[in-house]
């Protein structure tokens, strides 16, 4: 009994320890705050707080991005505490942090802590949705053609077991306009559709759907719209009620810059009844109506990870610390910043200049034979990491500075010597 009290004030004393440090950051970023013309002072601050070295800097925030050293100290911290004590009596506080967590992200995106149930990815978000709807012969599925694919081949072969069909929409490679991205969308809804499921920022182009315009559209016509917001959580300002989808997937291990193998699915109040489960496990309960309330009932998947599950709130704490709409403004700074040295340098970019119709992800056309070629160059000579998915893919996010963007154009004109 002793050992246990132990063990139980050493978990509140490191825990508070951590949330100590939380909290400090947090004063010494309000300290800071001033106006939104601080400059790089205040942006190298924040990069101090992500333990990556300068001779190999995280920028494809698209895939995979490092997360503030408070929030892996907390899930190192809330692991260690299960291995040495993996009782369900004392795992039983973890219960509370999950819901912690869960009502952390309603607030941050605008909804309900009963509309979000917490997931391991996008992917296991999107196919809940694909798996739990009831489609049937003769009904239609419209997707965008630069989904991901668990946002698009996913629903094909879905069609293929259940008999719907599925129609993919093109978009103008470089729209100049959002209503060069509506237009196509309202052309190809029909009587038949009854879902709309859309990618809220491109990972291969990097142009940003008007989603809010196109859940309108939709929902006038009782179309369902579903979202993948991988590449727009975390690095937009996003408020899922001003979207307007009825239900939105998304990763924290990307821009949210969390916990690996967490994401969220919102799901709108009103749809939650109808969508079935893809998974049901013992926290489900012992009957066929679930007992957990709302869309819990979509994370019923067995053992999870406790510690990354409760660390999620500390990572909203990290955005609330400099604030959403601070976040949105510096990435799009940085990538605004990447693209005119881009242009100057005569590249092409495949990613639209305006920042309306697009969001962090910045493709840089490069012949799909020297792709990998150039991203190795970048990593290795300039430190600078990126991905060769539609080009030369590089994300700068808020641990980022310019003479980052500065040292990834120096490999971008080296690299097109090569090419």
């Amino acid at each position: 009994m002793k050992t246990g009290r132990k063990n139980r004030r050493r978990f509140v004393a490191e825990v508070t320890a951590i949330v100590s440090g939380l909290t400090a950051l947090q004063k010494t970023s309000l300290a800071l705050h001033g106006s939104p013309g601080d400059g790089e002072t205040y942006w190298t601050l924040v990069r101090r707080l992500f333990a990556f070295y300068e001779e190999k800097v995280p920028m494809n925030a698209a895939n995979l991005c490092p997360s503030p050293v408070s929030v892996a100290d907390m899930v190192a911290e809330l692991t260690r505490d299960i291995d040495v004590d993996c009782s369900f009596n004392n795992r039983a506080k973890f219960s509370k942090l999950l819901e912690s967590s869960r009502s952390a992200v309603a607030d941050h995106l605008g909804v309900d802590a009963d509309e979000i149930a917490l997931v391991r990815n996008t992917s296991e978000a999107n196919n809940v949705i694909n798996s739990g709807l009831g489609l049937k012969p003769g009904d239609e599925v419209v997707v965008w053609d630069q989904n991901h694919p668990t946002n698009r081949v996913a629903w094909k072969v879905r069609a293929q077991r259940y008999g719907f069909s599925v129609r993919e929409v093109t978009t103008p490679p470089s729209p100049r306009n959002s209503d060069e991205l509506l237009e196509p969308f309202a052309s190809a809804l029909s009587s038949r559709t009854r879902v709309l499921a859309l990618t809220h920022i491109s990972n291969v182009t990097g142009v940003r759907l008007p989603i809010s315009e196109l859940s309108r559209l939709a929902r006038e016509r009782n179309i369902y719209v579903h979202v993948d917001g991988a590449q727009s959580w975390g690095a937009l300002d996003v408020n899922l009620r001003e979207l307007g989808c009825d239900s939105y997937a998304a990763s924290a291990h990307k821009w949210f810059v969390g916990p690996k193998e967490a994401g969220l699915l919102y799901v709108r109040k009103e749809r939650i009844q109808k969508i079935w489960p893809s998974i049901v496990a013992p926290s489900w309960g012992a009957d066929t109506e679930p007992d957990p309330v709302g869309a819990r009932k979509f994370e019923s998947l067995g053992q999870r990870d406790d510690a990354c599950l409760a660390s999620i709130a500390s990572t909203v704490d990290f955005h609330r610390m400099i604030g959403p709409r601070r976040v949105e403004a510096r990435i799009m700074e940085l990538a605004g910043y990447l693209k005119s040295r881009v242009r100057e340098l005569g590249a092409r970019l495949v990613t639209p200049a305006a920042p309306e119709l697009s969001g962090g992800v910045c493709i840089i056309d490069i012949p799909t034979s020297k792709r990998q070629q150039v991203v190795d160059l970048l990593y290795e000579k300039y430190g600078i990491a990126g991905a060769p998915t539609g080009g030369l893919r590089l994300c700068p996010h808020v641990y980022n500075t310019k003479e980052h963007v500065d040292r990834a154009v120096k490999g971008i004109e080296a690299a097109l010597r090569l090419i």
